[in-house]
């Protein structure tokens, strides 16, 4: 390909082979060459409950089950038995200033079944989120009110206004 670029001619193929050329591989030396995929996968915690051997991804629109599960087996070397996929249509209930509608973008999930004997639990990351406030007695309760009364009394920022119209 040949491209005119202010008053040059720039051929693409060379330009391109000199710029991204890796140094010629010979026995011995370490391969210079790193493998980064061009897919981002999302683990997803269910919305209702699935078998332990049964994992959600969310994954992008053009990625494959047979992708995905080359994906998984390769590069993380985890046994997959089946991969299932749906499309997830995006919702289109928020509006803007105009009020027209604003559709959030399809994604694609996948139910990926682990192979036999392979089991995974989605870890309990806020495991203190789960406790019930402890009932504080009357008189915290009191004590509590009577401090945020003096922080409005001694509030620097209410300007001019007198202490009998916080109370």
């Amino acid at each position: 390909m040949l491209y005119i670029y202010k008053n040059s001619i720039v051929l693409r193929n060379i330009y391109f082979f000199f710029v991204h050329s890796y140094p010629l591989y010979q026995l011995g030396n370490p391969p210079t060459r790193i493998f980064r995929t061009d897919y981002f996968l999302t683990l997803v915690r269910p919305g209702v409950p699935l078998p332990e051997d049964t994992v959600q991804f969310r994954i992008p629109m053009d990625m494959t089950r047979v992708e995905l599960k080359e994906y998984l087996e390769k590069i993380y070397n985890v046994p997959v038995a089946a991969v299932r996929t749906r499309i997830q249509y995006g919702s289109n209930k928020q509006r803007d200033d105009r009020n027209r509608r604003i559709k959030k973008p399809d994604y694609k999930v996948a139910y990926v079944q682990l192979a036999e004997g392979q089991t995974f639990q989605f870890p309990d990351l806020f495991p203190d989120k789960d406790k019930a406030p402890e009932p504080e007695s009357s008189e915290e309760i009191e004590n509590k009110i009577e401090k945020e009364k003096q922080k409005k009394i001694n509030d620097l920022k209410r300007g001019d206004v007198p202490n009998w119209f916080w109370h």
